[in-house]
Formats: structure tokens, sequence, C-alpha cells
């Protein structure tokens, strides 16, 4: 028993706890002994501080997310499937780059929670994104009859709860177009950012079916526009350009639809619906890479793709290109300057 006391006393004696600072030592003269570990480690720090680590490889040059007028992306949330405040921060952390802003659908947000909405709404702003209401407004406005105070509370509280953007529908609607006007500017000095949408279809926004959307019937494509127009006179943000009786739930798309409203109306205050793979590709093969598009959550990666020009379809792989100068010419009013220098530019 002696023997085995004074053997513990010399080993205390002789292995002392290393310090903080010592083991930090330690461990690092470990590491750097260890080829393995230092190619980890490397790897490790080289990862963290590069955001694309195959940023050498050719891909189409879009504007920065925050400056960004063209070629925005804005994505549908919860309605067709639940989107919670962790599945959209985890897809807005590996691709919130390529997204520009969230829209609910139908009305969604006003069965939620306060503190659950709060939650979606914080996150797409943490991740740079703008939100939108969707156009649920048709829904106060019929039930409302219109009423001023109604529609006030509810544009008071889609801001209070910190929406950005209020999509101003009337697919089941028929609303005078000066009254529609009136709307958009009500929706302005609420503090939001008015965003009509139209189209030429009469009872769209409901998934009908193709055949009652064609017993409906349609507008003309000057009736969109000459509306269009007039919207952003009174101050709306953006149009956004209704699918249905276009490229959607139809027989044949309407391309010669598309074609007026993109020949009529500037691009940067233009955006397509589009939640549907050949859709979209058919807006960015013949606008470009920096068309304004709404698609669903579920395709942002295949939408990123196309724009960047890395992948595609038969009619699209390796055709979609941009070019690095155009930001310096639109600053410059769209004329070209043959006779300087392109350093200047």
């Amino acid at each position: 028993m002696l023997a085995r006391t004074l053997f513990s006393r010399t080993l205390r004696q002789h292995i002392r706890p290393l310090s903080l600072r010592s083991a930090r030592a330690l461990h690092n003269t470990a590491l750097r002994a260890s080829p393995s570990s230092s190619s980890s480690s490397s790897s490790s720090s080289s990862s963290s501080s590069t955001t694309h680590p195959f940023s050498f490889l050719p891909a189409n040059a879009l504007e920065p997310k925050a400056s960004r007028t063209k070629g925005l992306t804005e994505i549908r949330g919860p309605y067709y499937a639940p989107v919670t405040k962790t599945y959209l921060d985890e897809l807005l952390s590996d691709w919130g780059e390529y997204v520009d802003g969230i829209k609910f659908a139908g009305g969604a947000f006003s069965l939620m929670p306060e503190d659950r909405l709060r939650g979606l709404i914080d996150t797409a702003h943490a991740h740079g994104c703008y939100v939108s209401t969707g156009g649920f407004i048709e829904r106060v406005l019929s039930t409302s009859g219109g009423n001023k105070s109604v529609i006030s509370k509810y544009l008071t509280t889609c801001k209070n709860m910190g929406f950005d953007v209020l999509e101003i529908s009337s697919g089941f609607l028929s609303i005078p177009t000066d009254d529609w006007a009136s709307l958009i500017e009500f929706t302005a000095a609420h503090g939001l950012k008015p965003k009509p949408e139209v189209g030429i279809q009469w009872g769209a926004g409901g998934d009908a079916s193709v055949e009652e959307l064609e017993s409906a019937g349609t507008r003309d494509p000057k009736w969109l526009i000459d509306r269009a127009k007039t919207f952003i006179d009174a101050g709306a943000y953006m149009i956004m350009i209704e699918s249905e009786g276009i490229t959607e739930n139809v027989k044949n798309w309407r391309t010669d639809v598309i074609s007026a409203v993109t020949s009529a109306l500037p691009a940067e205050k233009i955006m397509f619906e589009a939640a549907d793979p050949d859709v979209f590709a058919y807006h960015i093969q013949n606008q470009g890479a920096r068309a304004n598009l709404f698609i669903d959550h579920s395709q942002v990666v295949q939408l990123a793709c196309l724009r960047r020009g890395i992948w595609g379809t038969g009619s699209t792989f390796a055709r979609v290109v941009t070019f690095e100068g155009a930001g310096e010419h639109f600053r410059k009013g769209g004329k070209a300057v043959h006779t300087e220098p392109s350093e200047k530019y």
C-alpha cells in the first residue's frame, strides 16, 4: 500500500496537466507535422473564404443581387406545398443569390399564427429578399365591397407584419381602371410597393381547366398593355403578367401576347408568371437571361443554371449568353460610344 502511494505521488509530480496555451501549442505543432491534417485545415479555410470555388469556369454575368433590376426571380412560398422557416432558410442559404423575392399564394399567410408568419418574413429579409402578399386583395375587395377602411386596415396589417410588396390582382373581378389606379396609389401611401397583376384571361388565378377558361373568353392584348401603362404612371413598382390564357391552361401558347408585352413595356417593369420549366425556358430563350420571372420554389436551381448559361435543354444548352459590358452601356443611356476607349465605359 505504501509503495503504491509513493508511486502515485511520484507520478503526479512528473506528469502535470498542460495549460490551455500549452495544449493549443501542442495541437498546432501536431497539425503542422501531419501532412493530411495540414491539407484538411487548408482546404477548410479556403472553402470558407471562397464563395464560389468554381468561379474560374465561364458563366453568364448577371447584376449583383443588391442592385439587380433585371433578371429578378420571385418564388412561390406556401400554397401547393408548405414552406417552413427552416426550409426557406436552408433554401436561401444555398441559393439566395438567385432569389430576389418570396410570394405568398392564395392568401395562405392569413391562416398562419403571427409568430410563424413573422418568422418566415424575417427569414426572407435576412437573406436580402422582399416578401409579396400575392393577389389576396381580390378576396378583401370582394368581401368588403371595396370598403376603404377595410382595405386600409388590410394594407396597414400587411405593412406591420413586414410585407414589402402588395400584388393587386383582379382575375375574378370587374373593377374600373381608374379605381384600380387609385388602389395602386392608396397602396403606395401605406408604405407598400404596389404590383398589379394583369392578363388577358377572365377568371384567371383559380387554376381552372382549359375548357372553363376557354368558355370565359380572353381580352385583347392591347387591353393588358394600356392598363399596364396606366398603372406604371400611377406608381406601380412592377407589373405581373398573369400566365393563364397565355402559357398556362391553354391548348396553344399565346406567344403573340408575350411579344406585344415585351415590345410595349419596359423590361425592368414587367415580370412574367412562369412556374413551369418549359415556360421559363421560353422566356429566357426569347428575352434573354435578364427576364424577370415568377417560378415555384422547387425550380430555383434549374432557372439559376439556365440564367448563368451553364446548363439547359436541347434548345438552350450553351446558347444563353450575356455581355459583361451591358451594365455600363445602360448607364450611358443605351447609346454606344464608338470613339471612346473601352476602359471609359
